[in-house]
């Protein structure tokens, strides 16, 4: 849960260096395909009635990725004239893909009963379900699952109206030298592949990929930040021909690549994910994530394409994200869970054009705030066991700010300890039991904060609003015995 106060202050950052103050002044107006992804991975999510009132159609965001099917979030998109991509989870990659009723289910209740009102245009089958870690986890169910889903759009007559995508991690292409001519995709990955390009060639769809600049800037130690971040100091990289100043052209003429030794060197493509963290790591800072964004906008804008696509830009890119989630998974590491471009409560930690131009963001407001109490460790009482604690609130909570390089990693103990506590605490609703941890926890109604290492304080939000993979999997199994039945 990134850490607020109850009148929010925008987060501190190191100066920026005046070449980002010049660009953020002159930035042109994003591209027309330029979105924002929208999680729901939060303990304690903002309404998706304020998120959309509040922070989409104020800053004139033009189109929006949800991670998974919400019924909030979609009833608030309604009539909007947001467009709208929406997620498949990996959890339901399994049902749907053995069961074609399973998909028109799904379909029917998270795509049929908005389709009125809400303009859909893609549905994203997983979540980077060819990432590195997952192994073959989900590999076997993807084509199946996109296929049952584009059956189920076609017999409810809106195959006409949205796509049918499946999201690639860019670690599913090897560039192990660094040179975009070099790269093709995993051997590991390759079987799918040949089922997967023929399927999205035969419907027009585009392919999806996902970036990660921040793991691939601490995978490739030879390649400086400044080619993450589009500064013309970047020294280019030279691949026959062919010169790169930036990482993201480089990641999309790579993938150029690996489409073309595929035989399909001229599919569309759309990035699913963009973006960069501000906490949890190393480099991981409100000041580099505007920077990187901020010349993701503006490069896109320009429509100058890539070396191997030149005057041709992805046709959409959804920056990476819209908010943090404090119960996101943590497996690439700790910063995935700050890679909002607000706050957990909607208050906008730096400046990126969305679509409102020049002007600041808009945040969110009159957020609904729990009491202005914190948990802290009692310095008066005996903490020769207090590590035991720490860890039982860490792995129930969020201590991600607390990582090497982290906003919070210098507090030192036992600082560190209390903001562990206070992160249960604030994710527990501030329950009184919720600071115990055997008589070490304290409630304070003193702000512990300190600079940059802010204690959350959590907003009231309806569970309803958040989404856990266990619900969806149950919510498969009932509406096809439903939909049996009918």
């Amino acid at each position: 849960m990134r850490p607020s106060r109850r009148r929010p202050l925008r987060p501190r950052a190191p100066a920026l260096p005046l070449l980002l103050f010049l660009a953020v002044a002159v930035a042109p107006s994003p591209a027309a395909a330029v979105g924002v992804n929208w999680g729901f991975a939060a303990s304690h999510p903002l309404p998706a009635a304020q998120v959309v009132r509040d922070l989409l159609l104020p800053n004139s965001v033009p189109r929006v990725r949800l991670s998974a099917p919400s019924p909030d979030a979609l009833t608030a998109l309604a009539g909007t004239r947001i467009a709208v991509t929406i997620g498949v989870p990996n959890e339901l990659l399994r049902p749907l893909a053995s069961s074609r009723k399973a998909a028109a289910a799904w379909v029917h209740d998270n795509v049929t009963r908005y389709a009125s009102g809400v303009l859909f245009e893609f549905i994203a089958v997983g979540d980077d379900p060819f990432l590195l870690n997952h192994g073959q986890q989900f590999q076997p169910f993807v084509v199946r699952a996109a296929a049952n889903i584009q059956r189920a759009l076609d017999d409810a007559k809106l195959s006409s109206k949205m796509k049918v995508v499946v999201p690639c991690s860019s670690d599913a292409y090897q560039n192990a030298s660094t040179l975009p001519s070099k790269a093709y995709f995993r051997p590991d990955v390759n079987k799918t592949m040949v089922e997967l390009l023929p399927f999205l060639a035969n419907h027009s769809s585009p392919f999806m990929v996902e970036l990660n600049p921040i793991l691939s800037f601490q995978q490739k130690k030879n390649i400086s930040l400044d080619c993450y971040l589009f500064q013309l100091m970047s020294r280019p990289i030279s691949d026959g021909h062919s010169k790169y100043d930036n990482y993201f052209d480089a990641s999309i003429d790579a993938l150029v690549t690996a489409l073309t030794k595929a035989g399909f060197g001229d599919m569309d493509i759309v990035v699913g994910k963009a973006g960069w963290p501000t906490d949890g790591a190393v480099n991981a800072t409100s000041a580099i994530a505007q920077s990187f964004m901020t010349g993701l906008v503006n490069h896109l804008a320009r429509k100058s394409g890539t070396p191997l696509r030149p005057k041709f830009a992805p046709t959409e890119t959804y920056l990476y994200s819209l908010l943090d989630e404090d119960q996101h998974s943590i497996a690439s590491g700790s910063y995935d869970r700050h890679y909002g471009i607000f706050t957990f409560d909607g208050q906008a930690k730096y400046h990126v054009n969305l679509g409102q131009g020049p002007t600041a963001l808009k945040n969110a407001l009159d957020v609904d705030y729990l009491p202005s109490k914190w948990c802290v460790v009692d310095n008066n009482k005996d903490l020769s066991n207090v590590s035991s604690s720490f860890s039982a609130a860490c792995s129930n909570a969020d201590c991600t700010a607390l990582s090497t390089g982290g906003s919070c990693a210098g507090r030192g103990w036992p600082g560190n300890v209390s903001f562990a506590f206070n992160s249960y605490y604030q994710q527990h609703d501030q329950s009184e039991e919720s600071c115990s941890f055997s008589g070490l926890g304290l409630i304070t109604t003193v702000d512990p904060s300190v600079d940059n290492c802010l204690f959350a304080l959590a907003i009231r939000a309806s569970a309803a609003a958040s989404f856990h993979p266990t619900f969806a999997v149950l919510w498969i199994l009932v509406s096809v015995c439903i939909y049996s039945l009918v």
